[in-house]
């Protein structure tokens, strides 16, 4: 039997009583097409925009202990950064177990290394290839780059020019050791102080994480291929909090990554897609906002 379509008044009285529901629950309510089955418990106003994009995953480590690869992939995880290793003689105690699970489920899935400032670069990008799988299919290795407060021996910060030739050192041996380029993970102080300006970088992706604005606002002239916009993310298959990341791209453009065919860097074609003659052009970003000085 036909049902009587619901009136927009009604309609958006159910809206607002699901989100009054949703929210009692501690939840925040995302009505987004596509990402529909994930939740966050307490995303900010400002990264609302994130939605907009067609292809989301996560990033994981240890703290999310055991995972449930084939939910997470089933809620429509599309990639999945997985952390391997930090400073020069530690890996993560979960890394093989997640690389593992999420590629029997089929999730692209990459490794990132955390960087550890008193340690010699050559040590830790050695130690970083020695426990990443040799996998032509994996997505690109990621080195993250931002102030490291949590070691008692090493110290927080070191100077400008001491960081940017610690990562001009591993960058380039992570690329010899996997032919691909790698992804540059990076927040908002560390970028600000060390990264701002550097135009070598710009061949490399850049992950960024902004969590109270998008990434325009908080980055000058840093385009992004990865936004990381909330840390506390929900998704089925995780219990607790996980970082939730939005690809600057279309599906199309996606794809061509993961087949090597698009530059997520400088957002070009390599080969152009037979089914698109005209991506040959580069794709169109949003003008870069001046950024605010503020912490994510």
């Amino acid at each position: 039997m036909p049902r009587r379509p619901l009136s927009p008044i009604t309609r958006l009285s159910f809206v607002s009583v699901l989100a009054v529901i949703v929210a009692s629950c501690g939840l925040s309510p995302d009505f987004s097409g596509n990402y529909p089955s994930k939740t966050d418990v307490k995303q900010h106003p400002g990264v609302v925009t994130a939605r907009q994009y067609p292809v989301h995953g996560i990033d994981v480590s240890k703290w999310q202990a055991e995972i449930n690869w084939a939910a997470v992939k089933a809620a429509g995880t599309r990639f999945a950064f997985i952390k391997a290793t930090e400073g020069g003689d530690h890996e993560d105690e979960r890394f093989r177990q997640n690389w593992n699970g999420a590629k029997a489920a089929g999730i692209p899935v990459g490794a990132y290394h955390f960087v550890f400032w008193c340690r010699p670069a050559h040590e830790q990008a050695q130690w970083f290839v020695q426990h990443i799988p040799r996998d032509p299919n994996a997505l690109p290795p990621v080195l993250d780059l931002e102030w490291n407060g949590h070691s008692r021996t090493c110290p927080r910060k070191v100077p400008r020019d001491v960081a940017l030739e610690k990562a001009r050192i591993m960058l380039r041996e992570l690329e010899a050791h996997t032919g691909k380029v790698p992804i540059i993970y990076t927040d908002i102080t560390f970028h600000k102080e060390v990264l701002e300006g550097e135009r070598e970088f710009d061949r490399y992706p850049f992950w960024l994480r902004s969590v109270a604005a998008r990434p325009e606002e908080r980055y000058v002239g840093r385009p992004w291929a990865f936004w990381q916009y909330t840390t506390t993310g929900r998704i089925p298959g995780i219990r607790g909090d996980v970082d939730r990341n939005a690809f600057y791209g279309t599906e199309q453009e996606f794809a061509g990554w993961l087949r090597g065919d698009f530059d997520i860097a400088s957002r070009t074609w390599r080969r152009v897609p037979p089914e698109s003659p005209a991506a040959a052009t580069p794709a169109t970003r949003p003008a870069p906002a001046e950024a605010a000085i503020v912490e994510d």
